[in-house]
């Protein structure tokens, strides 16, 4: 099978696939995070996104995913560590949140910021946030 024959395969997967939970004519908006986390603070970032994720919930995010470094290779231009000038005793936290759409993630980012709650948190985090490297995103593909 060809490259192009596989590629017009996975598209016509795409097409006919049911919906999925919330799904309808758009794929909403992910607003993605990479940061460098002290090995040492596993438990106590986990706790922190923990006690987090109801916030952004109640913000109007439909998903919310962290994930701990496992298999990060060293790359020869770039990689994941450098990008967030992680340390020989940090890990690499790559996380994403799910939003049903930009317009309501940018609603929930303004009251986030003015929420006392998050404030407090912002004093307790277990990493160092100016390396932390973000953004937002609209998804092309969603299978």
């Amino acid at each position: 099978m060809s490259s192009d024959e596989r590629v017009a395969g996975a598209e016509e997967n795409v097409r006919h696939r049911p919906a999925r939970r919330g799904e309808n004519d758009k794929m909403g908006y992910v607003d993605g995070f990479v940061v460098a986390v002290p090995a040492a603070n596993k438990e106590a970032y986990r706790q922190h996104a923990a006690e987090a994720a109801p916030l952004f919930r109640e913000f109007g995010a439909t998903r919310l995913v962290e994930c701990w470094e496992d298999d990060v290779p060293d790359g020869k231009l770039t990689d994941f560590r450098r990008a967030v000038q992680a340390t020989a005793d940090e890990v690499v936290v790559f996380a994403w949140i799910e939003y049903p759409s930009k317009e309501i993630r940018d609603a929930a980012n303004q009251r986030m910021m003015a929420d006392p709650r998050m404030q407090a948190m912002s004093g307790t985090m277990p990493f160092d946030g100016k390396r932390m490297i973000f953004g937002g995103f609209a998804p092309i593909l969603d299978v």
